[in-house]
Parts: structure tokens; sequence; C-alpha cells
């Protein structure tokens, strides 16, 4: 059972925005000025909703700054005798660089060896969502991921490894759409011991699908 300690620590971790909604009244008035300055009429027909609908697109796409971590694991955390490696791979997530707000996605592999406590196999995906569905970068999502990981199971180690397609890359810039990114993050055993982290390289790597 995690102590109050601990649940303070994952807050701080999963850097809660607690009592703060998104003003949506303000997305809409903004979308609205920014459909002018760059010369179009919001008042036309097919523009006439857009502030609304980005509005609550945004409350959609950046709930993750608001979810509970504690009731997103929901009691999901069971004393099982297993030292073995537990791994999820292919997690699929969508997520918007805070540097232009345009989209990046891919997929997450987590790994844990557990210390006598395991999580909700549903658990992941979710703590994948939760520090997706916010402005990011791959490197800091890919941290949180683990330390959230190592505060709340405090295993014997954690692997995380996260790809990426960012469209503020694609789409602008130097316009490369086939370059992906690859971030990791090893804590504990999977830092020590090479050939841990190997069997888990390996695992993630066998028999992949394309990513895209």
């Amino acid at each position: 059972m995690n102590t109050p300690e601990d649940v303070i620590n994952l807050q701080k971790i999963a850097d809660i925005r607690q009592g703060t909604e998104i003003d949506q009244d303000s997305i809409r008035d903004s979308v609205t000025q920014l459909l002018q300055a760059i010369g179009e009429d919001p008042q036309r027909e097919g523009l006439l909703n857009t502030p609304d609908r980005v509005s609550r697109m945004y409350v959609e796409l950046l709930d993750g700054y608001r979810m509970d971590p504690m009731a997103l694991v929901n009691g999901a955390l069971f004393d099982i005798t297993y030292d073995e490696m537990v791994l999820v791979r292919d997690i699929e997530y969508y997520s918007l660089c805070e540097h232009h707000i345009l989209p990046f996605f891919g997929r997450a592999h987590i790994a844990y060896l557990p210390r006598g406590r395991v999580l909700g196999l549903s658990k992941i995906p979710r703590l994948v969502d939760m520090f997706a569905h916010r402005l990011q970068v791959q490197e800091r999502m890919t941290r949180q991921i683990a330390d959230f990981l190592e505060e709340l199971l405090h295993p014997v180690g954690v692997a995380v490894v996260v790809e990426g397609l960012h469209l503020c890359t694609a789409m602008r810039g130097v316009k490369k759409h086939d370059a992906r990114m690859t971030t990791s993050a090893m804590l504990g055993y999977f830092r020590k011991n090479i050939a841990t982290r190997q069997e888990f390289l390996d695992n993630i790597s066998r028999g992949a699908a394309p990513m895209f």
C-alpha cells in the first residue's frame, strides 16, 4: 500500500494541475483571432463552428494534466511472488509537441522487474496516456513514465522505450517525413545489467510490426 508520502510524490511526478480547468472561452476567442490573423473569415460556413470544435478538442487532447494518478491506478496493485520481467509493448500514443503544438505519435514499450508487487495490465497504457495527453517533448515523457512506475512499484528495475513520428519535423522545417525518434529510460537493474537490458531490447524488436 502506498503511503501518503508516496501519493504526494506520484502527484508531483505526474505534474498534476489540481483545481484548474481548461478555459474554453479563451480558446474559442483565441482561435477566432487566429483565423482573422491569417486572413480568414471566421463567419464563413466552414469555419463558423471551428473555435468551439478546437476548444472541445483541447479538452480531450490535454486531459493528462488533470488525471488523478491514484484514481488511474484504482487499486490495481497486486502482491504477487513473481520476479521475472513484465513487458507491455506496442502501446500506441498520441501527444502534442510543446514547441509547435503539432502532433507526435508512435509506440511505447515498458518493462519492469517486480519486487513483490505488479500493476494491472490495463493501467500501463492508461499511464502512457496520462503523460502523452499534454504539451510534451518525447524525452521528458519517456522519463516521466519510468519515474512514475519506479515510485509506484519500487521495482528491481524499469525500462521504457518510446518511438515517435513528429509532424513538426515531417510537415515543416526540414520536412523529413520518414524520420523517427527513439528515446529510452533505464532504471535500476535495467541500467546496471547489460544482459537484462538486452533481453528487453530483443523482446521489443522481435516480430515488431511497422510502426506506421
